[in-house]
């Protein structure tokens, strides 16, 4: 195989890869995420569809709110006396990816 075929082959399989591991992150255990969403009822509420001052998750992409709960975790987004800080300290990514499914699988407000 010559040098150039080999690096095209590698790249691919480094895309798909890639593809194949961000669709199972995406998928997560929506049941598991509910136990651990107890603690997110208390200012997001029961259906996750907040107030006036708290936002609504309800519905949001999963792979999104990810992101956004190890930006807090990471300290990269702050909140309001860092509660989201306190939240996501103890979360593991696979506990953020069942929290984001559960979420997300309830309707948008």
């Amino acid at each position: 195989m010559s040098g150039k075929k080999l690096i095209m082959s590698v790249m691919f399989m480094s895309v798909m890869l890639f593809l194949l591991a961000g669709n199972a992150l995406a998928l997560g255990d929506p049941s598991r995420g509910e136990e651990l969403a107890a603690d997110c009822a208390a200012c997001h509420g029961d259906d996750g569809k907040g107030d006036d001052e708290i936002p609504a998750i309800a519905g949001l992409d999963a792979a999104s709110m990810v992101i956004f709960l190890k930006a807090f975790k990471s300290g990269e987004r702050t909140s309001e006396d860092d509660v989201m800080q306190e939240y996501t300290a103890d979360l593991t990514d696979e506990d953020m990816v069942d929290v984001a499914a559960y979420f997300a699988s309830l309707p948008a407000k």
